[in-house]
């Protein structure tokens, strides 16, 4: 099964079927947040980005991960104090408030769910079996990636793919309909969004204590090269 590359566009007139049932699935990378887990996040890890550039064994994947694990424990306790990201806590944010104005159109029509690439128990495979059980039969995938290119995007999706693949009872498959929405970092209505939240957040929190000269902002931006060492990103 592949999913649809094509832009979506919602039309707050139209609302899914009487007999459709939406499941949006939200992809992140997640984030460890303690050290036992970084064995496991680095073996899903390994998986994902080595598979892509060179055929590598699975059984090397355990050992190597435990490997990375003992440097990450240096990292991670030594060198950044335990610190852990807030990345999963905002992703929940963020799915539940879209779930929220969704419902608020559709009621339980529509349901967001989130999974992650390398971070258990919100693998695909994982969140794909739940869908099923609640009686979704078409999904949404949204990429909502930190850092979103063709090849993360592809990930995602080839991710969930396989999953929806375990899932086949060699009959019909369960899923009548599936789509995946690409990133909308260009549309004018993002770009305005996040130059508003910014001046919110400056009028709320900065501007109350701090004059306009001793405000200062960063736009960071990750990008990506078109080229790299023989590979097209």
């Amino acid at each position: 099964m592949v999913a649809s590359p094509e832009k979506i566009e919602f039309k707050t007139s139209a609302a899914p079927a009487n007999s459709d049932r939406v499941a949006v699935l939200l992809m992140g990378y997640g984030e460890v947040e303690s050290y036992d887990d970084f064995a496991n996040y680095n073996e899903q890890a390994l998986n994902l980005l080595t598979a892509k550039f060179a055929p590598v064994p699975n059984w090397i994947y355990p050992p190597l991960a435990k490997i990375l694990a003992i440097f990450d424990l240096h990292e991670w306790s030594h060198q950044h104090g335990k610190f852990v990201s807030p990345h999963n806590a905002i992703f929940e944010q963020q799915r539940a408030g879209i779930e929220q104005n969704l419902q608020e159109k559709w009621g339980d029509k529509v349901k967001v769910f989130k999974a992650f690439n390398f971070c258990a128990p919100f693998l695909p495979e994982q969140v794909i079996p739940q869908i099923k059980a609640e009686g979704f039969d078409k999904i949404l995938i949204y990429p909502l990636l930190v850092v979103d290119s063709v090849f993360t995007s592809g990930i995602a999706v080839e991710q969930v793919n396989n999953a929806l693949a375990q899932t086949f009872d060699g009959k019909e498959h369960w899923v009548t309909g599936q789509r995946y929405i690409p990133s909308f970092y260009d549309e004018p209505a993002y770009i305005q969004l996040m130059a508003d939240l910014v001046e919110e957040e400056i009028k709320n929190d900065l501007a109350v204590a701090h004059l306009p000269s001793q405000i200062g902002i960063v736009l960071m931006n990750h990008g990506c090269p078109h080229k790299a060492k023989g590979f097209t990103s």
